[in-house]
């Protein structure tokens, strides 16, 4: 491939994000369609349409490998695991009881779907990990089990329209439903602390990046990610062949997780939003790898799988919930924080109107972004050995 063509590409892909970016920030209707979505439509086109030199796929196979391990630490690095392990009582048991019904939807649903879907074990690995963290947990697995392109994208955008369902269910009819079964959310305080200065709206919020004072500690961070990726991917290299980068993937986020113990690497500000943008470049990436045919046909199937995992693990995460009596609101808002990610809480808590539960829902929410590898690669593995 030419040097040049290749340069142009990488170019191309580095900065149409930033564009992307803006225009999320000036448009509050591109904002709604949101920056991922963009950026996998605009790479689904490109992938499709014969536009790309003959010989990218390579280049875009290694933007992939790169990506996803660099931004991991980003991402990490601002949560305040300290503070987060003292999360009041029913908001940790409704975590938990999220993640367990996550766990059992996807056994079910891979029980149902694993002679349909190819490669099943790999795609309940990418469901336990998005539904208990995000988009970034998704990126991840994708790496760490090495999933098909077309499959990862097929899966990703179901989960967008499934999730769309879910979330307009939470914030219309889901209170007055959970009641029947649920106590009532019981104001203990007003809460006006946030979660370590970071709201839901700040999460989404890229301004300020090249001031003075926030630049170059970001700098530093990044480089600091870079060496975290080098640290994982030498494990690469001691690892057996076929879970090398599963290894990698793990041993970058325990590392990253690590380094946010020490106090000036976790007040570094706006490492979570340079990781995400490190992100979206992944998605751009991706997208223009998969190939919308076999993404038309695997869809429906996988659609299957996803509905069983969001609506089945919200029905037995009130079950557990009821015995326990975790009012309603909580157990809303830990389910929309874990299957649509910390960005919604701030939606829920205005259509449920209280803010008291904004706190819970964005502590739960990050604990899931660092938790979601883990659980998303032990369990595919664990179910590739069960059920081969």
């Amino acid at each position: 491939m030419n040097p040049l063509a290749v340069v142009l590409m990488v170019a191309f892909y580095v900065l149409f994000p930033v564009l992307v970016i803006y225009a999320c920030q000036k448009s509050p209707l591109v904002d709604k369609l949101g920056a991922v979505i963009i950026c996998y439509i605009v790479g689904i086109v490109i992938g499709n349409i014969g536009v790309l030199p003959e010989g990218s796929f390579g280049v875009l196979d290694l933007m992939t490998t790169i990506t996803v391990p660099l931004a991991l630490p980003l991402l990490l690095f601002s949560i305040n695991f300290v503070r987060w392990f003292r999360l009041a009582g029913k908001t940790a048991l409704s975590l938990l009881f999220i993640i367990i019904a996550i766990i059992i939807a996807s056994f079910v649903g891979f029980m149902i779907f694993k002679d349909v879907i190819p490669e099943s074990w790999k795609v309940a690995g990418l469901m336990m990990g998005v539904y208990t963290g995000g988009t970034p947990n998704l990126a991840a697995i994708k790496v760490a089990l090495d999933v098909d392109p077309t499959t990862y994208l097929t899966v990703h955008t179901a989960d967008v329209f499934i999730s769309a369902i879910h979330l307009l269910f939470c914030i219309t009819i889901a209170q007055r439903l959970l009641h029947t079964f649920l106590p009532r959310f019981k104001s203990v305080a007003a809460v006006e602390e946030e979660v370590d200065g970071m709201s839901s709206e700040d999460i989404s919020n890229y301004s300020g990046m090249f001031k003075k004072g926030v630049f170059l500690p970001l700098v530093g961070a990044f480089f600091l990610s870079a060496v975290i990726f080098a640290a994982g991917g030498a494990l690469t290299l001691v690892a057996p062949e076929n879970a090398g980068a599963a290894v990698a993937i793990l041993a970058i986020t325990t590392l990253s997780i690590g380094a946010s113990f020490i106090t000036k690497i976790r007040n570094i500000e706006k490492t979570f939003q340079l990781g995400m943008y490190i992100i979206l470049i992944f998605c751009l990436v991706v997208g223009s790898m998969a190939n919308i045919k076999q993404l038309i046909t695997t869809a429906p199937a996988i659609i299957g799988y996803l509905f069983i995992c969001i609506f089945g693990s919200m029905l037995i995460h009130v079950v557990l919930s009821s015995i326990f009596r975790i009012d309603a609101d909580t157990v809303i808002v830990t389910s929309v924080s874990a299957i649509c990610s910390p960005p919604f809480v701030g939606v829920v808590a205005g259509a449920l109107k209280n803010k008291e539960i904004i706190v819970s829902g964005l502590a739960t929410g990050l604990i899931g972004y660092a938790i979601g590898n883990y659980l998303g690669i032990f369990m595919a593995y664990a179910f590739h050995a069960l059920f081969p």
